[in-house]
Parts: structure tokens; sequence; C-alpha cells
């Protein structure tokens, strides 16, 4: 069973999210929080294994929030709900180890593809807004792209190809099934790429991964 704590400061926004979670009898939420602190509090008392977060909430915002239950309860993935506009505040989550990105308007399967992704270890970003991130970040595709090639300079063909499954979302055990290798190997490589990188987390390893066209 994945254990979720639901953050946001609209009852009808939390009711609905709930109401799609429940159709998988894999998910269950065990707290709601109507503000950031009070989020961060739950994430502390509950451990949760994914806390859904809406990134404009009274008291303390999302962003602060995600900080905090990274330092306080780091076994928690943190994926923020967001909707169109708020790139910067996309941008600033990645920094501080959001594991994923979802569109409140997007497809309901999304979200739960969203919440077992995170779950299992991997990234994952609603199809829309990972273009928008990579779109803000890089400043331009051809030069980000050119950007991200060279990065990729420091890889092994091996640490790539482990590089372009994590793009592709898989979680450690996937990416392990895929290769036929074991489990703890996958956890080396992504922990070397993401020093060799000098990137925080799968996310931000995995924009690389699209941009670098790694990915289809």
């Amino acid at each position: 069973m994945i254990r979720i704590l639901l953050a946001d400061d609209e009852a009808m926004i939390r009711a609905g999210v709930k109401a799609i979670l429940a159709a998988d009898a894999e998910l269950e939420v065990v707290a709601e929080a109507a503000d950031g602190r009070q989020a961060v509090d739950l994430a502390i008392s509950h451990h949760p294994d994914v806390v859904l977060l809406d990134i404009r909430m009274p008291v303390l915002d999302g962003l602060g929030a995600a900080a905090e239950i990274r330092r306080a309860a780091p076994g928690c993935a943190v994926v923020m709900l967001t909707t169109f506009g708020e790139d910067d505040y996309i941008a600033k989550a990645l920094d501080v180890g959001a594991s994923g990105f979802l569109l409140k308007s997007g497809d309901p399967r999304e979200l739960l593809a969203g919440v077992h992704a995170v779950a299992a270890g991997a990234a994952y970003l609603s199809p829309k807004v990972a273009q928008r991130v990579i779109t803000q970040l890089s400043g331009g595709r051809m030069s980000a792209g050119a950007r991200a090639r060279d990065r990729l300079g420091v890889l092994t063909d091996r640490e790539r190809e482990v590089l372009a499954l994590v793009g592709a979302g898989l979680s450690n055990a996937e990416i392990a099934r895929r290769l036929h290798i074991v489990e703890g190997t996958v956890k080396a490589y992504v922990s070397t790429i993401l020093t060799r990188l000098d990137v925080r987390n799968r996310v931000q390893a995995a924009i690389i991964a699209h941009e670098a066209g790694l990915v289809a």
C-alpha cells in the first residue's frame, strides 16, 4: 500500500484528488493538510510514501513545505500539483528536491501513474509540464540540447543507458529488469550519474536526458 499525504488549501481540490486516488486499491490517503505548515507537520508524524503538494498555499507555500519535508522526512517523495503559468515555481521546486510535477487539470491517469512512479523511486513529469520546464530552464531547445549533450561527456556508455531509462520514468527495479542487472547496481549507477552531472535528483537528471535526446 502506498501511503499519501495530500496538501491543498482548496477543499474541493482535495476532495477531487482524493476521489481519483481512491479508485486505485494500492493507494491510501493517510492525512490531509490545508496549508504548507500542516503538511510539514503531518509528513513528519505520518511518514507517508508520497506527499502531494499544491505550490500555492497559505502560511507556508508548497516550495517552503517541500524543502522542509525533504530535510525532515527524506524518505517522503514530493510531488507538486501545479497549473500553467507557474514556471518559475516549478524551476525552484526542482532545486528543493521535488520528484514529480502534475497538472491539476491533467488526465486522472497521470495522477495515478505519477504517484506510483515516485513511490517506486522514479521521477515523473506530466508531459505538458515537462515541455514547459525544459523550455523555461533551457532558454531555447537547440542550445539546451547542445549543453546537455556536452554534459553527457562525463558518463560512460552504460551510465548513459541508465540515464535514458531514468529519463523515460523507470524506477530502479524496472531499470534492473530491463538491463538484467541487480537493483543495487542500478542505485550505484544513478548515484554516480547524479554526482557526475552535478544535479540533485532524478527529475533534474531526467530533464538532461530529454534535452540531450536520449529519450524519444
